[in-house]
């Protein structure tokens, strides 16, 4: 697997100064936790999951998380596990190439009681999300997995998830967080990411954010994003990669703020059809996930969970590392062996302090690995171009 793998060679020669690199499910953690991306959620009743996930592969989705939690109805589990370990052995059955796929469950004795009924199809599968991560409910989760892994002889990992009240309220919020931490830490090997549950900490307060707002105007998450940005997000070899909140709008009708989205980049744009496809991205509410997407970056936030496809190609065209950033990176990492200092930016628009900025550049440098580096002259309107419109 590789980002924009789907691209044609001609296409990917012209877009990339530095092509994404390929992984696999063996890869390193640190590789699969770059590569993320856009994690496409599908509920595990679909009836063509088998066919669904190599449709979506194919389509340049690189993680999928199949979930027996909150999509499906209470009633819906026990044949939802049952249409799961049936899909699954179609899909390893097949032979197709796939995405990196998790199972999010709804409690700790569903993974290992899914392992033993997956048996060889365990291979197909990267790991779980686990939902409501506390402490406690973390413990048990944690030690489900390790039984999973002892039992099955796999490597499987854990993607918790950061959504509860108790992480919200903040009279409990730091002690919380600090337990979580120490829970964590203890299982480092088995934790790919830290994921962010911005629906369910709105829900304990009764808010939902509008499509003309990103998950950073809603007071609240924001300072939840920046809480868990400072336990689980450090640059001192503590830190975990972090995916951002979940983009919840489809392409809908009337819009009560204006677009987001600027129209000089698509006007200047090289592809002819940039101005059609800033009106195609406006229309489908995807100039609000745009902006998102820019400040999750700006948090220390890379990847985002997915509810719908059209968000792929967007969330990965932002990923990519722009040339100037590679630029920026390569030579604060270069003189950062020479010793340190300041120096002018290549781009000669801004200063880079060698020490303050190092951990900033070896994040752009594990970033550009997994989505490569744009060309000097790309931008994301070029790389939304090839990826949406394709």
């Amino acid at each position: 697997m590789r980002h924009f793998g789907y691209l044609d060679d001609a296409v990917r020669d012209h877009l990339f100064h530095r092509e994404p690199e390929t992984f696999d499910r063996d890869s390193d953690a640190g590789v699969l936790a770059s590569a993320l991306g856009a994690t496409l959620y599908s509920p595990a009743t679909r009836g063509t999951l088998a066919t669904d996930i190599a449709k979506q592969a194919a389509r340049g989705v690189t993680s999928m998380v199949l979930c027996l939690e909150d999509s499906i109805d209470d009633r819906e589990v026990v044949g939802a596990e049952q249409n799961l370990v049936e899909q699954l052995a179609a899909f390893a059955g097949s032979g197709a190439e796939g995405p990196l796929l998790f199972i999010r469950v709804r409690h700790p004795e569903q993974i290992t009681d899914l392992a033993e009924r997956l048996g060889d199809s365990l291979d197909v599968l990267t790991g779980f999300v686990l939902p409501k991560f506390e402490p406690d409910s973390g413990a048990r989760y944690l030690k489900a997995l390790d039984e999973a892994i002892a039992m099955s002889g796999r490597r499987l990992f854990a993607m918790p998830v950061l959504e509860s009240p108790s992480i919200a309220y903040i009279e409990h919020r730091r002690a919380v967080l600090a337990e979580l931490a120490e829970l964590i830490a203890v299982h480092r090997e088995r934790i790919l990411a830290v994921r962010i549950g911005a629906t369910d900490f709105q829900s304990a307060y009764a808010l939902r954010r509008s499509r003309d707002l990103t998950a950073y105007d809603v007071h609240l998450v924001a300072q939840l994003i920046g809480d868990i940005v400072n336990v689980f997000g450090r640059a001192d070899g503590t830190g975990h990669v972090i995916s951002g909140p979940v983009w919840e709008y489809f392409p809908q009708g009337e819009r009560l703020f204006k677009p987001q989205l600027r129209r000089t980049p698509f006007a200047e744009a090289e592809d002819p059809e940039a101005v059609e496809l800033r009106t195609r991205l406006i229309s489908a509410d995807l100039d609000g996930l745009i902006r998102e997407l820019e400040l999750d970056k700006a948090n220390g936030l890379l990847g985002k969970t997915a509810i719908h496809p059209s968000h792929v190609a967007v969330i990965h065209a932002m990923s990519v590392v722009t040339h100037e950033e590679y630029c920026d990176a390569g030579d604060i990492l270069a003189e950062s062996a020479a010793g340190g200092g300041v120096l002018r930016s290549a781009y000669t628009n801004k200063m880079n302090e060698v020490k303050p900025h190092r951990a900033w550049a070896q994040a752009v440098m594990r970033r550009a690995r997994a989505f490569g580096v744009a060309r000097e002259d790309v931008t994301f309107v070029d790389l939304l171009a090839a990826g949406v419109m394709e």
